[in-house]
């Protein structure tokens, strides 16, 4: 208790961020190129209206409120690899570990699927 006091008084004193700035950071994390890349994709693949943009814009921050943006690279850069064909690229297709990264973007989409549509 004490030390939160001291910490809450250092940071009026001195210009610190609060603790409630760090947990916006934290749930703000996503950078706004990557949320505007979700929303243009998700309104491509459902149409390009205003209730669209807003239902898009909802699911990329109820994602950004469950995975954190590293996360979220990772699931995207593993998706994007099991795309490209060939040998090389055979590895990223089977690993349980990138089917991991994938499976968490996936439960987050779903989630933001039934809460935002």
């Amino acid at each position: 208790m004490k030390t939160f006091l001291i910490a809450g008084v250092f940071s009026i004193a001195f210009g610190v961020p609060s603790i409630a700035q760090t947990v916006a950071e934290r749930l703000n994390d996503y950078p706004t190129e990557a949320r505007a890349d979700y929303v243009f994709g998700c309104m491509a693949a459902n149409g390009q209206t205003r209730i669209m943009l807003s239902k898009c814009s909802c699911s990329i921050d109820r994602i950004a409120s469950i995975l954190p943006y590293e996360k979220y690279v990772e699931a995207e850069t593993v998706l994007s690899l099991q795309q490209v064909g060939g040998e090389r690229m055979s590895m990223f297709k089977g690993p349980q570990m990138n089917q991991a990264f994938v499976a968490d973007l996936r439960r987050a989409q779903a989630e933001a699927e039934i809460l935002c549509f």
